[in-house]
């Protein structure tokens, strides 16, 4: 039998997903699964969107640039503006997805064994994709005690080698939903420009953040224009995630050229979900003031609720739609694999992230999971009375097991 490749042995699987067979078997038993794993919200996609998709009038569904269709760029400009991040027309690129953003920008930027510092937990898949390229992520651990604030520049500069080509932050931040202050992104500012590295910034939340204090993005950096690599995707701000549209931003003259050949080379963006995306940009502003209202008083709830759990901890995120949380069990693989598979509570259960697949560092995150409040407050409400039942089965049975084994 030919054997397969070292690379694909080495990517990992994700966090997110790889409980998806357990959730599906637990659905056919009849359980109804509160799935908040994963960053799907069952907010409504703007009409606008809808009706654009309705719409499409075309006799032929062809290839678009592969930097994607001028006319949804310009549209993307318009956009950026309104958050004071100018950039011109021919610095964005659209791409299948943020995902493929992170993708084309490692493949880009980055030569095997290059190596990306990354605060950790962090979204799973830069992993991937970091291995894809043949590059090394790097992790500077932050911590659930301090709202998983940024770790000290000292703790970043004690891992700059030759090797090390950037940095890459998400901010807002998924998993934690941590939003960077001022304070926080001038100083990895100026690491950039100390040690001459690209800057990820994957920027997908901007949307959702609750301090209330101005948005900052890495584009409102003075000095390292250049350096940044911007990461952008309509999927959670229209609620839009299946129509796989995101955008590469930056003004690196060379690095533009370098992802456009990757860009050529899988021929184009998605022609439909570019319509779609482009007609999203005029979505009214008062739908998207009610789904941010919406995801703040999800926020506070699901905040309140869980700290009311015994044993269990969260700090209030500040972004995002994601929290971490700390649970009072060993292990939380293992609890989560144990709720889809063998617990119900009135025929139901809950289906979390494993917040381990989020770190890098081995034993960091054992007892953690990540929560994202996609659900309306009532069925957040249940979801949550779930996780506590759940909670006091697990430990009653390790207890009960302890004992056994003590006799």
């Amino acid at each position: 039998m030919p054997q397969v490749s070292e690379r694909g042995e080495r990517m990992p699987g994700s966090p997110i997903r790889r409980l998806v067979p357990l959730a599906n078997k637990a659905i056919e038993r009849g359980v109804k699964v509160y799935r908040l794993n994963i960053g799907q919200p069952d907010v409504p996609t703007p009409p606008e969107a809808l009706e654009a998709l309705r719409n499409i009038d075309r006799k032929v569904l062809e290839y678009s640039p592969s930097e994607g269709l001028l006319s949804l760029r310009k549209k993307l400009r318009e956009y950026y503006r309104r958050f004071k991040i100018n950039v011109d027309v021919d610095d964005i690129i659209v791409t299948t997805g943020g995902s493929e953003a992170v993708l084309f920008a490692f493949m880009a930027c980055l030569d095997p064994g290059d190596e990306i510092i990354v605060p950790e937990p962090a979204y799973a898949n830069y992993m991937a994709f970091a291995i894809s390229a043949g590059a090394k992520i790097v992790t500077v651990p932050s911590n659930i005690d301090n709202g998983f604030e940024l770790p000290p520049v000292e703790e970043f500069e004690k891992l700059i080698t030759p090797r090390t080509k950037g940095i890459l932050i998400c901010n807002p931040n998924n998993p934690t939903g941590y939003l960077y202050t001022m304070k926080e992104m001038l100083q990895i500012r100026d690491m950039v420009l100390k040690y001459d590295l690209f800057l990820f910034s994957d920027e997908v939340y901007r949307e959702f953040c609750y301090t209330g204090a101005p948005y900052i993005s890495a584009f409102h950096l003075p000095g390292i224009e250049e350096n940044v690599v911007l990461i952008d995707s309509v999927s959670k701000r229209y609620n839009e995630c299946g129509i796989r549209i995101g955008a590469l931003i930056t003004k690196h003259k060379e690095l533009k050229k370098n992802v456009m050949k990757f860009c050529q080379a899988r021929l184009s963006p998605p022609l439909l979900g570019q319509l779609v995306a482009e007609a999203s940009i005029d979505t009214s502003p008062e739908y998207m003031l009610a789904t941010y209202n919406e995801y703040v008083e999800r926020r506070k709830f699901m905040i309140d609720q869980i700290n009311q759990i015994p044993g269990c901890y969260t700090p209030i995120p500040m972004g995002a739609f994601y929290t971490v949380v700390r649970l009072p069990v060993d292990d939380a693989d293992k609890f989560c694999r144990w709720c889809l598979e063998e617990f119900e509570y009135e025929g139901q259960t809950i289906f979390m992230a494993p917040a381990s697949g989020f770190y890098t560092t081995p034993g960091m995150g054992k007892n953690e999971v990540r929560m994202a409040y996609v659900l309306e407050k009532e069925e957040l409400a249940k979801a949550l009375l779930v996780l506590r039942k759940a909670l006091e089965a697990y430990n009653a049975g390790q207890s009960t097991s302890s004992d056994a084994v003590d006799r």
